[in-house]
């Protein structure tokens, strides 16, 4: 005898028709938030230690962000700082000229003062270069704010620090005052101005131990540390950008959701609820037909 009983207390047909239909209904659920959210875990109920894994990697990813943002702005600054040693370097191949003129004593008193003259206007703008090479507010030769003289040269500089990766390590970057460099060439022009230097005098500023030639070799030396620096940034801002491409790439691969596959899914899915339910309706109305057994 079969052990099946015909009841209307208990509906076991309808009972394993609901349990069915709530099964894929919570599948067709993440289905249906892994195709609006493109995500195939979206939280920690999904899958405790991938979810995990990936917060960690966001956290990582979100902190190489913000040290190529830093790292940007140490580049403004640094360019802005190369720019301004570029243009007191090119204005001292100028000043370079002046000096070898002056250094003539066919020169009459009149061609003198000329050149003299010149000499005091590029001084000039030498200190425009030095004091207006900030950014943001930060200078690393020299700002505006410092007191300038013709025989005291003080500039405000500072060094400062940048953290270059999410672990939070740091880069200096040095200061390089101007004070010396502007105070050799101003004491120059005082010395053309008010001394009326000879033209022996003059050449000495322009031998190999002279101020003028030192001073063009602090320069050059300057340019060559802030050329360092840029290279330095440049290199690491490109390597946290290829190390987050593959991050971002590692955690694709562990959280993205297939969406071919999910599409697959999500219709098989919808014809499984729509036969589910035809099961519970049918289920449903096995009890109504045993009132048929009593006429």
């Amino acid at each position: 005898m079969s052990g099946v009983v015909s009841s209307i207390i208990t509906n076991s047909a309808a009972m394993v028709a609901v349990e069915s239909l709530n099964s894929i209904n919570s599948s067709l659920q993440q289905v249906q938030t892994a195709v609006s959210t493109g995500y195939s875990v979206n939280s920690a109920s999904d899958n405790g230690a991938a979810y995990a894994v990936a917060q960690s990697v966001r956290t990582n990813m979100s902190g190489l962000t913000a040290a190529n943002q830093q790292l940007g702005d140490t580049q403004g600054l640094i360019s802005t700082t190369s720019t301004a040693l570029t243009n007191v370097s090119n204005l001292m191949q100028s000043m370079d000229a002046t000096l070898v003129n002056l250094s003539s004593s066919t020169l009459s008193t009149s061609q003198k003062a000329q050149y003299v003259a010149q000499f005091s206007s590029q001084l000039q703008n030498v200190k425009t270069f030095i004091t207006s090479a900030s950014y943001n507010g930060i200078a690393l030769i020299g700002s505006s704010s410092g007191t300038l003289t013709p025989t005291s040269a003080t500039f405000t500089s500072a060094a400062l620090t940048v953290t270059t990766d999410a672990s939070g390590s740091q880069m200096s970057i040095a200061s390089t005052n101007l004070a010396g460099v502007y105070g050799a060439l101003s004491a120059i022009g005082t010395s053309l101005a008010t001394l009326h230097a000879g033209a022996s005098t003059i050449s000495g500023y322009l031998n190999a131990t002279g101020s003028f030639t030192g001073a063009v070799g602090s320069v050059g030396g300057f340019m060559n540390t802030y050329g360092n620096l840029t290279n330095q940034i440049n290199n690491q801002i490109t390597y946290n950008q290829n190390k987050m491409d593959s991050l971002s790439n590692g955690l694709g691969a562990m959280v993205d959701a297939n969406m071919a596959a999910e599409s697959a899914k999500l219709q098989s899915l919808q014809i499984q609820q729509q036969l589910a339910t035809s099961s519970l309706s049918i289920a449903d109305q096995s009890p109504s037909l045993l009132t048929k057994l009593f006429p």
